[in-house]
């Protein structure tokens, strides 16, 4: 798989490539391939590889200027992508922020609000948490119940200034990635007690630095603590703190869930076609090709990756052309996620009882951990029964799911 753009992107991925070979040493290229989207292993490591990157200029090469990026365009951001994930690089400890958030505040926020984030996201002085979930409002996130109330007296703990009033947060979310590490979270809250499902809500920007803030780690599968719930009980944020307009924090919260369904997918099909050519190596050693009905599962593992590679190449070539993404990418979530487990399940099948005894302290290999964390794939970031449901419904045009 090999991107070509022509002569000036050529260039700049040469200026990608040989940044890479030389600053992806040392401890760094001891850590390749490490982390991921709810991976939480070698932060700290990852944190400074985030650190060398943002010196490098690396970080937000898509952004504007003024605001700390480079100002390229959507080419040189896939490339840089792609070249990144080709060298199996560490996943990016900031990656909440600089996929999420800061493209949605280049989107929807305002002009104040840009100018106090994007320069110490892409600093690597601020981490991000997001606060979509809650229990009982996952995949239906019309149904949270986190509330925020309007107080026009006194001064902000935002702000630390007298403002021209607060919002006072209440209630909890749940499944927040790298919440532990969060500065601040994003919040969908209701701002408007009356309303029910989409309507009367807003996205808060909130800091998790006061008392009303509590982070409590997950711990999962795989023995790590990524995940976090976040109680708020009374926690402040100031009037201006509101992403895009009061109310229409549904637009905005789908405004973010779009971001994620771009081109976000393309280093992971990159670490899903390694795992796969992996998988071959294993059953070669162990003789499994010559089991027809082995042999005919690993093919189809191998095919799978290959289709995620179309699939996203098609929707690359959509977007560099300023089209809307078509089908492949609404389908992309859910087949990358399914497609993932059964690699992983054939892979420690593959690998018989060693793939089921664990190190000291329960220390995983890469291929357990991968196999463990793949099985909330078809959970976080839209359920597959949800993701069904938007395919039938939005793609084929399907009628929609009976409601209670």
């Amino acid at each position: 798989m090999e991107l070509d753009f022509g002569p000036d992107v050529r260039d700049f991925r040469d200026e990608v490539r040989d940044w890479l070979a030389d600053h992806l040493v040392g401890e760094f290229a001891e850590h390749r391939g490490m982390g991921g989207p709810t991976d939480g292993a070698a932060w700290e490591v990852r944190l400074a590889w985030d650190r060398e990157l943002s010196a490098g200029g690396w970080l937000g090469v898509g952004w504007p200027r003024e605001y700390g990026g480079r100002g390229l365009g959507l080419l040189e951001e896939i490339v840089f992508e792609y070249e990144y994930a080709r060298v199996n690089a560490p996943y990016r400890a900031t990656v909440n922020a600089l996929d999420l958030l800061g493209p949605m505040l280049l989107k929807m926020g305002s002009e104040a609000q840009k100018k106090r984030f994007l320069p110490p996201i892409l600093g690597v002085e601020e981490l991000w948490g997001q606060g979509f979930s809650e229990p009982g409002a996952g995949s239906d996130l019309a149904s949270v119940r986190t509330r925020a109330e309007r107080d026009d007296g006194g001064t902000s703990r935002s702000s630390g200034a007298e403002s021209g009033g607060e919002w006072v947060v209440s209630g909890q979310k749940v499944w927040t990635s790298f919440g532990v590490h969060a500065d601040w979270l994003y919040v969908l809250t209701r701002t408007d007690p009356r309303s029910v499902r989409h309507k009367g809500l807003s996205l808060l920007l909130v800091p998790t630095d006061q008392p009303g803030v509590e982070i409590r780690p997950i711990r999962n599968l795989a023995g790590q603590d990524e995940f976090a719930e976040v109680f708020l009980s009374d926690a402040r944020t100031s009037a201006d703190m509101v992403v895009g307009e009061v109310g229409q924090g549904w637009r905005t919260a789908m405004a973010t869930l779009g971001i994620e369904r771009g081109t976000t997918l393309l280093p992971q099909q990159l670490t899903f076609e390694r795992e796969a050519e992996a998988l071959i190596d294993l059953a070669r050693e162990r003789g499994a090709l010559d089991d027809p009905m082995l042999r005919r599962r690993i093919v189809d593992a191998w095919i799978s990756v290959r289709i995620m590679r179309t699939t996203n190449l098609r929707t690359i070539a959509e977007l560099t052309a300023g089209r809307t993404p078509g089908a492949q990418a609404t389908t992309a979530k859910l087949y990358a996620s399914t497609r993932h487990q059964q690699l992983g399940q054939l892979a420690t099948e593959l690998a018989g009882p060693a793939g089921q005894i664990v190190g000291e302290d329960y220390a995983l290999d890469r291929r357990q951990r991968s196999f463990l964390l793949s099985l909330a794939e078809t959970i976080y970031g839209g359920s597959s029964e949800i993701q069904r449901n938007i395919i039938g419904e939005q793609v084929l045009g399907l009628p929609k799911e009976p409601r209670p």
